[in-house]
């Protein structure tokens, strides 16, 4: 979902990071309200006021955003829910859990609490507004407090429409799931709502695009986009994760991985294993103990004049967690440790010595098969 992404801060002990798209976003805001809202509603103050209230609507924007998906996180962590942090991007913001909700009551309480935080936030601004209504007060400062009371308030309301992935959708979700005992119907269900309520979105931008609203048009239809494309990919996360649960790594690994000698050339390496199997990770094997992994990102380290008198121990680094697993672990957790590292395969140890290889793609034709069985 995320592309370059930057530690902003750690609140709670939930790391909070920003994408590199909401940079773009918090541009944008500050000059559609320097520019455009603030000297529409509060005239006769100087250009540099208004890009002033801009900057501080952007960064209270920001703080709201941050408040809300806080609420999520920390309800999650009451329930037991493993939380990765949270992530800002031009739509919004996300908590990012490593596991689905374990009960219809933890998915409701979870999913409303966002709501009710931006409410109580939206309120708390407007509140402080009416005091700097007062005397005293420049009128900057009032105006940037009621648009955040207000913001917040649409943020509430925006996302309690029942559309999955949506606070609104997760409730959904949690009073069908209590209904059949059944997350993965109510989830299925949910998500078709979600991808309704995106499709409608998208109608919306075009006739806006239409009728000469251009903007607003556009991104209504980027929203719908992301919703629909947001409320597919959840569906079939949680279909990956009840496909995996449960099943051992031994049962996806190949047992007789190719493995090279620590001594092996990289010119041989290249062109005897590289380019006859195509793998861009070997284990690095010394008389059946498992020493490290090369790569090809190793590889290109080197110059290729310098192949033929390299070695492979030379370069091969230690195994870790990125980059080993035990026969015997849920292969959702391989899969979550591939996605983290962007790696394509993982070595199977017991102690120091190799078992096996997973890679991805076997993961996944075993998974597509398993999925076709159990929708038949």
């Amino acid at each position: 979902m995320f592309g370059k992404r930057f530690p902003l801060l750690k609140i709670f002990g939930f790391q909070v990071w920003i994408d590199a798209s909401w940079l773009i976003l918090g541009l944008l805001i500050t000059w559609s309200l320097a520019d455009g809202v603030f000297p529409q509603r509060y005239r006769g103050l100087s250009s540099a006021s208004y890009w002033l209230m801009g900057a501080g609507g952007a960064i209270g924007l920001l703080f709201s955003i941050v408040f809300h998906e806080m609420w999520h996180s920390l309800i999650a962590r009451k329930f037991g829910l493993p939380m990765k942090g949270i992530t800002l991007f031009i739509f919004g913001g996300v908590a990012e859990m490593t596991d689905e909700p374990r009960s219809p009551k933890a998915e409701f309480s979870m999913a409303v609490a966002g709501p009710v935080s931006s409410v109580v936030l939206g309120l708390a601004f407007l509140g402080l507004r009416m005091l700097a209504e007062g005397p005293g007060w420049p009128v900057a400062v009032a105006g940037v407090l009621g648009y955040l009371g207000v913001m917040n308030l649409i943020l509430a309301a925006f996302n309690l429409l029942p559309a999955f992935p949506l606070d609104g959708g997760r409730v959904l979700r949690s009073v069908l799931w209590g209904m059949k005992d059944n997350l993965r119907w109510a989830t299925r269900i949910a998500s078709q709502i979600g991808s309704g309520f995106a499709a409608l979105l998208m109608l919306i931008g075009v006739l806006d695009v239409i009728f000469g609203n251009f903007i607003g048009g556009i991104w209504f239809f980027l929203i719908g986009m992301f919703l629909r494309s947001a409320s597919q990919t959840s569906y079939q996360q949680l279909l990956i994760r009840k496909a995996l649960e449960g099943e051992p790594v031994r049962k996806f690994m190949v047992a007789d991985p190719v493995t090279v000698a620590p001594s092996l050339r990289l010119k041989t390496l290249v062109e005897d294993y590289i380019y006859k199997y195509h793998y861009k990770m070997y284990p690095v094997v010394d008389r059946g103990q498992l020493v490290g992994c090369i790569t090809l990102n190793h590889v290109k380290e080197v110059p290729k004049e310098n192949w033929d008198r390299t070695e492979v121990n030379e370069l091969a680094k230690g195994c870790s967690a990125a980059t080993t697993i035990g026969p015997d672990e849920d292969a959702m957790k391989a899969r979550s440790i591939m996605n983290r590292t962007n790696a394509s395969r993982l070595m199977v140890v017991e102690g120091t010595k190799l078992v096996g290889v997973i890679a991805l793609k076997d993961i996944l034709k075993l998974l597509s098969l398993k999925i076709d069985l159990e929708k038949a």
